[in-house]
């Protein structure tokens, strides 16, 4: 927790401008020996400074420099964010004169780790981190805002609470059982029982709502062999995902894609046409989709009318 650590913020490859972002007591102190420009110690938090950054007499970029002091930061440490132009090798040896001078390299999520353990926030809005940057839809973007902004902290807080309340009230009545002391009535106990059932029941019911909105709706289309799978997942995606054909049990793997229906993100796994087969590889494809099946959240099941009886 004493180091200063270093990690690259934006996403690896070329781009306009890449994010290195530093955390820890020395990272102002540190950045300070290979930039040159204003005096970062003495500067304000939140303020943006424009500068080279050196490896000695060597230049390496022109960047800039924002500035987060302590308590103010993610961190909650203090922290900089180099802006830098989006080169890979940019980025590498600004990267690299950084742990010269006494930076090491960030663990996986080890920004967001020093902000838990610095208070910053508690885990499922550390969690909710996480979340937001791997949102693919809007809803997903909001779940995930809300719970980072303490939405569902709030709620187990609040939950948290009346179960206090109630073991308390327990606790009392057990305690002078024997004294003709109430302290609480019976129907204002089992109305207390039956409201943390009731919020409890909608606190897992908002789990399974979060999950659909997090990875999405698995949604299997199944069916006997040329009943049409292949082609309705490409008329869904518009486009040739899946190979087509005549043939019996052309697809013999499960093709996936996904696409996002009224902001919740569908995917969608196309499947081995289901039948009695002798060929081993085909029969591992029709044992693949009985699994998907099981797994599914929706099924799709095609029928050929043109071939399939009023009974199947």
């Amino acid at each position: 927790m004493n180091d200063t650590i270093v990690a690259l913020a934006t996403a690896q490859g070329i781009s306009a401008i890449a994010v290195i972002r530093l955390s820890g007591k020395d990272s102002i102190g540190l950045v300070q020996k290979v930039f040159s420009g204003k005096k970062l110690e003495d500067q304000a938090s939140h303020t943006l400074h424009f500068g080279m950054l050196r490896d000695g007499d060597k230049v390496i970029d022109e960047v800039l420099i924002s500035l987060f002091k302590e308590p103010n930061s993610f961190t909650k440490e203090n922290s900089v964010e180099i802006s830098c132009h989006g080169s890979p090798v940019i980025v590498k040896e600004i990267i690299k004169v950084l742990l010269k001078n006494g930076a090491r390299l960030a663990e996986p999520g080890e920004f967001t780790k020093r902000a838990f353990l610095n208070g910053r926030f508690d885990l499922a809005q550390a969690e909710a981190v996480a979340d937001l940057i791997n949102a693919e839809t809007d809803n997903a973007r909001q779940a995930a805002l809300n719970q980072m902004r303490g939405g569902f902290s709030k709620e187990i807080d609040r939950l948290r609470e009346e179960l206090i309340h109630f073991a308390s009230l327990i606790e009392l009545e057990l305690d002078f059982g024997e004294e003709d002391v109430e302290f609480a009535k019976r129907d204002d106990l089992k109305a207390l029982i039956l409201k943390i059932q009731s919020y409890l029941h909608l606190l897992i019911e908002s789990f399974d709502q979060g999950n659909v909105i997090k990875n999405g709706i698995p949604t299997v289309i199944a069916g006997k062999p040329n009943a049409g799978k292949s082609t309705l997942l490409n008329t869904l995606l518009n486009e040739e995902r899946a190979i087509v054909s005549d043939i019996p049990g052309t697809t013999r793997d499960t093709i996936e894609d996904e696409m996002v229906l009224g902001g919740i993100n569908f995917r969608f796994i196309d499947t081995a046409g289901l039948r009695e087969t002798q060929d081993v590889i085909e029969a591992i494809g029709v044992e693949r989709t009985r699994e998907q099946m099981r797994k599914a959240s929706l099924i799709i099941y095609l029928f050929d009318l043109a071939t399939a009886s009023l009974t199947e």
